[in-house]
């Protein structure tokens, strides 16, 4: 009787110690960029969104998806361990698109203890003269 109740305590306190890791968390250094103005003669402009995993379990970038079909994202596809970093990059190209003023979003899912993180990315592209 004491050997079960000895080891039902001692499974209880395993399980409790594997619940209480942390998961793995993205931390963003900013998650908005402004590329400010640009001329439609050069309308492909680029931007790198870093980010560290502040967890304690590996953290994996399951994905990472543009609001348009103009930008294109580039991520990380290894898992990154705790207190390291990964990078996402973010492509805007603007052929073809009217001058003005724009603004994007890139949706990033992870494992981590928040699944879904959003980017921003803006600017003005100027009329070509």
């Amino acid at each position: 009787m004491k050997k079960i109740i000895l080891l039902t305590v001692m499974l209880i306190g395993c399980m409790t110690m594997a619940m209480a890791q942390k998961a793995a968390e993205i931390k963003f250094d900013k998650v908005t960029h402004n590329f400010g103005k640009f001329s439609e003669k050069n309308p492909v402009v680029t931007c790198t969104f870093s980010f560290m995993n502040v967890g304690e379990q590996p953290l994996i970038v399951n994905q990472a998806v543009a609001s348009c079909g103009c930008t294109v994202p580039e991520y990380t596809k290894t898992p990154i361990q705790p207190g390291e970093k990964g990078e996402i990059k973010v492509t805007y190209n603007g052929t073809g698109k009217f001058p003005g003023h724009f603004k994007k979003s890139i949706t990033v899912r992870t494992n981590g203890e928040i699944e879904m993180t959003r980017l921003y990315i803006e600017g003005d592209m100027e009329a070509a003269e």
